[in-house]
């Protein structure tokens, strides 16, 4: 008759062995990819109009000419004259911000990014 024993032993050894060369290829593979993929973005809720007398409206053209009221600046002149301009405004006022669609992501966000600096807090983009 065979003898059983009462406890055996698993080796699991191969198993960490493989576990450890998959956590390894992991590491190495996966801060290399990267994933695209294309997006098209909505107009927008054309059932709310915003219409604030007291919020301030910064549009910028195709050609990187950015217009706050009747002034017309460049991009690299805005922020110091923006700053200037909005020096004693409330800074609790919504600012919108109008950009053509065919502007780089880079340009709306260093837009953004002026009037965020300047002391605004409430900022929307506004959609068509």
């Amino acid at each position: 008759m065979y003898e059983w024993d009462e406890a055996p032993d698993l080796n699991i050894t191969p198993l960490i062995d493989v576990m450890l060369v998959l956590m390894a290829i992991f590491m190495i593979t996966i801060p290399v990819m990267h994933y695209e993929e294309k997006i098209n973005l909505p107009d927008g809720s054309k059932k709310t109009s915003v219409s604030d007398s007291k919020a301030l409206s910064v549009r910028i053209t195709k050609d990187l000419t950015i217009h706050y009221k009747d002034d017309k600046f460049t991009i690299e002149s805005f922020p110091d004259a923006f700053r200037l301009k909005t020096g004693g405004l409330d800074k609790k006022q919504v600012v919108f911000i109008n950009a053509d669609k065919e502007i780089s992501y880079e340009n709306v966000i260093f837009l953004l990014k002026v009037v965020k600096q300047s002391g605004f807090t409430k900022v929307s983009l506004l959609t068509q």
